[in-house]
């Protein structure tokens, strides 16, 4: 039987490549990432077990933003090591002018995580999970605020 042992990687479209490409560079330099390969029209980054590409949308991909809603891509999460992790991505997100959707909170029980949004509106999220429990303490609750 095929078995999926991971998923290698993630391919974006974006409308700005040289804007996307500055936005998601200062990123991945804040979560460990390197660049994996620079094609001059598609660069992806790397922390060893995820890759993430981009590359730059044709002419008709390009009219029109995408928007959170439609078929396709909703959301991709970054699995961080804690909630201050968590904190410092919304610290530095605030000081790029990053468009944050959903502020750092718990949004389910011992789900904690910040949504924000990439140059052409995809959302994105940085989360950790379970450290309550890990930790043995029982707090929860928090909201659903808009996190779905």
């Amino acid at each position: 039987m095929v078995q999926v042992v991971g998923i290698d990687h993630l391919v974006i479209r974006v409308g700005d490549f040289a804007r996307s490409k500055a936005f998601y560079g200062r990123l991945f330099a804040f979560l460990g990432f390197e660049v994996l390969g620079d094609y001059g029209d598609m660069i992806g980054w790397t922390n060893g077990k995820t890759r993430f590409w981009i590359g730059e949308a044709d002419a008709e991909g390009k009219k029109r933003k995408h928007r959170v809603g439609d078929i396709g891509f909703h959301h991709y999460a970054f699995e961080l090591r804690s909630r201050k992790d968590v904190d410092d991505l919304e610290a530095f997100l605030k000081q790029e002018g990053a468009d944050i959707v959903d502020p750092a909170d718990e949004y389910y029980e011992d789900y904690y995580a910040v949504f924000f949004l990439d140059p052409d509106g995809l959302k994105l999220e940085g989360m950790t999970y379970g450290e309550n429990a890990a930790n043995g303490s029982a707090k929860g609750g928090g909201h659903a605020g808009s996190a779905g």
